[in-house]
């Protein structure tokens, strides 16, 4: 549990482009992607349950991939919540103000409250999308049915 609070933690700069190729998921693990924000309380309350996760299946076929939708400038702030979640997953600060457009390349079907999660296969099918907290019970199961399933993507 140590060698894990002591993985380094870093976050690069997104935009729409890196966003919907982050989606359609042309890669060979199964990626869970949240968006979420320092001053978004759920999101707050939800990520220490997101990195549990990432621990836990990152050895198999498995990604976490984190989006933080705080303004771009934020930098500070945003690594040291990702510091403090020993968040060593990617993690990404979208590049833009432009909320309408993260939405866009995120999913058109989101509403835009935090947190948004997406859970998507190699190619890009999303098997889970929703706004809000997840249910880690709930998320796990569906992460270990998925990897059981789809050995050979």
């Amino acid at each position: 549990y140590e060698q894990l609070k002591n993985e380094k933690v870093s976050f690069e700069s997104i935009d729409v482009d890196g966003i919907k190729e982050l989606v359609s998921n042309n890669f060979e693990k199964l990626r869970l992607i949240n968006i979420w924000a320092t001053w978004c309380g759920p999101c707050i309350t939800e990520f220490p349950e997101l990195v549990e996760i990432n621990w836990m299946y990152r050895h198999r076929d498995f990604e976490l991939v984190t989006i933080s939708a705080d303004n771009p400038g934020k930098n500070e702030q945003v690594l040291k919540f990702l510091r403090n979640n020993h968040a060593s997953c990617k993690n990404y600060l979208f590049n833009s103000n432009d909320k309408y457009a993260l939405i866009e390349a995120v999913d058109p079907n989101w509403q835009g409250a935090l947190p948004y999660t997406l859970l998507v296969k190699p190619g890009g099918e999303i098997l889970y999308a929703a706004q809000g907290t997840i249910d880690p019970l709930n998320m796990k199961r569906k992460i270990v049915t998925v990897l059981g399933r789809y050995k050979d993507w």
